[in-house]
């Protein structure tokens, strides 16, 4: 195993196909870093609107990228034969979802190798960019012979990406390590070429390089594994960020039940070098289009080789229960759902985007409609993919305080920085009642209060301009019953 980069700075020839969230931003970036890059889809519509300068997705930067370098480094078809002919690489970047039996569905990736295998003209390096399943490597080694692909004309590489919506690109650009998981040293001494502006640090000397923790001094490491390795680390990455996720949820309630206050429980387990502070916010639970269907995969991988991993099946349920807690939280602030008028603030499964896939804060509007309650809701970017969903059963508001005009409650869904820099006093003038319900804990509870507000939150005790230590105490022996 290596840690370090090599290989000249020639550009390369790339194929990206899918140009979902992955394949796309990962398109742009390579062709950022001065790559040439064909970005294949067969949603004709999209190419078009793609080719039209619309990016299909909000992600911060991503609209920049696409503007300067459409037509010139980076170009969208719908031609994969030709577009597989002309690269050097092609980065396989198609959707894996989960299958009723958690397994993930490599049908489309199975379908994409069949075409390359039908396309190939030469030596090719096939990445896999897509999140699969250890032993999807073999697989597409097979698809390709057995359609006929000498072994000596291809190598199949896993390259994982860990890229969190909302910071894609520079998450891209500025990563904390690009995993290689190559058999061949051919393949990966391609794969080191294509990173080496960012394992080099030369990109970062560039007059227009997007700027973040990187730098000419500080470059990408790059680690150099097997492919079975490489396809390991992005679900055992994803299962263990869940797991914190859902570990300080526990705690959260923890917290509740004993009347301590888990943002100071939180930093003090987070200034711990060994533990960090990420993924230590306690919430209504993690969600998106990766860590529910990773972790089903991880764990139907597990199974499949006798491994029963019983500790991320926990973590899923401690997710799952964490939204009934929180719609308790409603009700019992609330008294009764039915007939209440609610101010939603967040769809998206997670501020900086519009994905609404697996998002606790749908699953939480859904909840209150099917309660009784009429919702009006915002969002930074996902109303449109919302409204889709929900149709004319909620009402979609201009801006936070538009949704709140006299409703009954604000309820906070998603943790939008926006919504945690409110006018509360403007706030407080215009919902019926000054009463805030906060999955994302936003606000101190003291300065919420101290608007007037009775503030409910995550993993600490409710509070109101009128709560005092006794009552605070008596919340917590209640609890504790």
């Amino acid at each position: 195993m290596t840690n370090h980069s090599q290989g000249s700075n020639a550009p390369v020839r790339i194929a990206v196909i899918g140009s979902g969230y992955v394949g796309l931003v990962a398109a742009a970036c390579f062709a950022e870093i001065g790559h040439t890059v064909t970005c294949v889809d067969n949603d004709e519509a999209k190419i078009a609107a793609l080719q039209g300068g619309l990016a299909p997705i909000h992600e911060d930067l991503l609209p920049d990228l696409l503007a300067h370098l459409s037509g010139t480094q980076l170009s969208f078809s719908s031609d994969l034969s030709t577009a597989i002919k002309e690269a050097e690489a092609i980065f396989i970047a198609v959707g894996t979802p989960s299958l009723d039996t958690g397994d993930a569905d490599l049908s489309y990736v199975e379908s994409v190798a069949a075409e390359i295998a039908r396309s190939i003209n030469g030596y090719k390096v096939i990445v896999e960019k897509s999140t699969v399943p250890v032993y999807t490597n073999e697989w597409v080694k097979r698809v390709l012979v057995r359609n006929g692909v000498h072994p000596e004309n291809f190598d199949v590489v896993s390259n994982p990406e860990f890229l969190r919506e909302g910071t894609a690109v520079s998450d891209f650009l500025h990563p904390d390590r690009i995993v290689v998981g190559a058999d061949s040293q051919r393949a990966y001494e391609l794969l080191a070429r294509i990173y080496e502006p960012l394992t080099s640090g030369s990109y970062y000397a560039g007059r227009t390089s997007l700027p973040g923790k990187r730098s000419t001094g500080n470059p990408v490491p790059i680690l150099h594994t097997s492919a079975k390795s490489a396809e390991l680390i992005k679900h055992a990455s994803n299962a263990f960020l869940a797991l914190k996720i859902s570990f300080i949820n526990s705690v959260a309630n923890v917290c509740e039940a004993v009347g301590a206050d888990i943002a100071e429980v939180a930093e003090g387990i987070g200034r711990d070098s060994r533990i960090g502070p990420r993924f230590l916010s306690a919430g209504i639970g993690y969600g998106g289009s990766c860590f529910p269907k990773d972790l089903k995969a991880f764990c139907s991988v597990g199974s499949q080789v006798g491994v029963d991993l019983k500790l991320l099946h926990e973590v899923e349920t401690i997710n799952a229960k964490q939204l009934s807690r929180f719609l308790a939280k409603i009700r019992s602030t609330l008294w009764t759902l039915k007939g209440k008028k609610l101010a939603v603030l967040g769809l998206a499964f997670k501020g900086g985007t519009d994905d609404v896939r697996e998002s606790p804060a749908m699953k939480i509007v859904e909840a209150l409609l099917s309660g009784g309650s009429s919702v009006t809701a915002f969002d930074p970017a996902a109303m449109p993919n919302a409204a889709a969903i929900f149709g004319d059963r909620i009402s979609l508001a201009s801006d936070p305080y538009a949704a709140a005009e006299r409703a009954d409650a604000l309820v906070i869904l998603t943790d939008w920085k926006e919504f945690a820099e409110l006018d509360l006093e403007r706030l407080k003038h215009l919902l019926r009642y000054p009463i805030i319900i906060d999955g994302r804990n936003l606000y101190r509870p003291e300065e919420v209060t101290r608007h007037g507000f009775t503030y409910v939150s995550m993993g600490r005790a409710p509070a109101s301009p009128a709560t005092d230590i006794g009552q605070a105490a008596a919340h917590g022996s209640l609890q504790r019953n």
